[in-house]
């Protein structure tokens, strides 16, 4: 058993920053042709496009609003059309929101939920077919799914939800030799974070058992293991990576 994944593709939605870049790199580096999913068109996500292309193993970008299933459907055919399987279903793309119960209104809900737990369902939905036998599909989830936090009750119940699909999921499709697990990563240090304060960052650093928040890569890390044959006996896991909160 080994972390090689030469031959191997992966579609990674909400590829383009953050995390999800991070996990892009992180299979790519390892041999396997990726396409990144992205929402919206930037210099950005040329440059990133560049990036990939220079791993000269097929690698590539390819747009998606993961909450508009016709969106996801040309999506994932773009990625069959072009890989004609799909080994590894990394499903990162989420949004966030910061709203307590009263000033929370459906509208908002519906634009987190229909994003980080319906947008996966749909993913999975039209990638299946192309998922072999000895593929694997790694949702992100959030450690605050399992922990909850004001203002979040929306986020947190999407991304509660996202845990109980990844189980049942497991069950569904592992006679068929596919395994689903999930990451839950904690406090990580992304654009989400980078509006803080001294104060704020020093009380995340404070319910952090490392003493600091996490990195991307540090995240891409458990991922990589999961799509890789290192983990071919691990089905229906929520691995929580938050340094201990």
């Amino acid at each position: 058993m080994e972390l090689d994944l030469k031959g191997k593709r992966a579609l990674v939605t909400g590829g383009s920053r953050g995390i999800g870049k991070a996990i892009v790199f992180e299979l790519a580096q390892h041999g396997a042709s990726v396409a990144a999913g992205y929402a919206r068109d930037t210099d950005e996500i040329k440059a990133l496009d560049k990036e990939l292309a220079g791993f000269g193993n097929d690698s590539h970008v390819v747009q998606a609003d993961v909450s508009d299933p016709e969106s996801v459907e040309r999506m994932v055919q773009s990625v069959r059309d072009r890989f004609e399987q799909i080994d590894i279903l990394v499903n990162n793309a989420g949004v966030v929101s910061h709203r307590t119960i009263e000033d929370l209104d459906l509208a908002e809900w519906d634009r987190v939920v229909d994003t980080n737990l319906k947008g996966i369902f749909m993913v999975v939905k039209a990638a299946l077919p192309a998922i072999p036998s000895g593929g694997s599909i790694i949702n992100i989830t959030s450690a605050v799914g399992l922990k909850g936090m004001v203002a979040r009750t929306h986020y947190t119940s999407s991304k509660a939800g996202v845990i109980g699909f990844t189980r049942s999921l497991a069950k569904e499709v592992g006679p068929r030799g596919i395994r689903v697990n999930a990451v839950a990563p904690g406090i990580i240090e992304t654009d989400q974070v980078g509006g803080l304060t001294d104060e704020g960052r020093a009380r995340y650093k404070n319910m952090i058992g490392l003493g600091r928040m996490g990195q991307p890569e540090e995240i891409a890390g458990p991922v990589l293991f999961l799509a890789s044959d290192l983990s071919r006996y691990v089905n229906g896991e929520t691995l929580v990576v938050d340094g201990c909160i």
